[in-house]
Parts: C-alpha cells; structure tokens; sequence
C-alpha cells in the first residue's frame, strides 16, 4: 500500500467532501481515502499495482473539481 495527499480545490460544502471520497473509494486498489474540506486535500491509501496516483487525480477532475 501507498498513501499520498493530493491537493483539491473547488470544495465547498461535506457534499463536496462525500461525493469525492465516493468516487475515490469506488476505484479498485483504493483502500481507503479521507477527505478533508478544511485542508483542501484528500488522503488516499491505495494499491499501486491496481491503480495509479494519476489515476486519482483524474477521478477527482473528472468529478469536477481541480486536483493536483
């Protein structure tokens, strides 16, 4: 397992915060995933094997919201 923090803007409310840590959690090798609306980011552990750092970023873009 890896974990990284990835920055995230366009947050605005814990619906943002829920939707996000859905579509994170929804991606297979994701073990789990916090995010925090307060701190503008999202704490993921996942599996490196199953899914790439990019590939969370993507998620989180293509759910609307900036990422990096």
């Amino acid at each position: 397992m890896e974990n990284t923090v990835i920055k995230v803007g366009g947050m605005s409310c814990q619906g943002c915060v829920k939707n996000i840590t859905g579509v994170l959690t929804g991606l297979a090798g994701v073990a789990s995933a916090e995010v925090s609306l307060e701190a503008a980011e999202a704490r993921v552990a996942f599996d490196p094997q199953s899914v790439t750092r990019d590939a969370l970023v993507g998620a989180i873009e293509d759910a609307g919201f900036d990422a990096e």
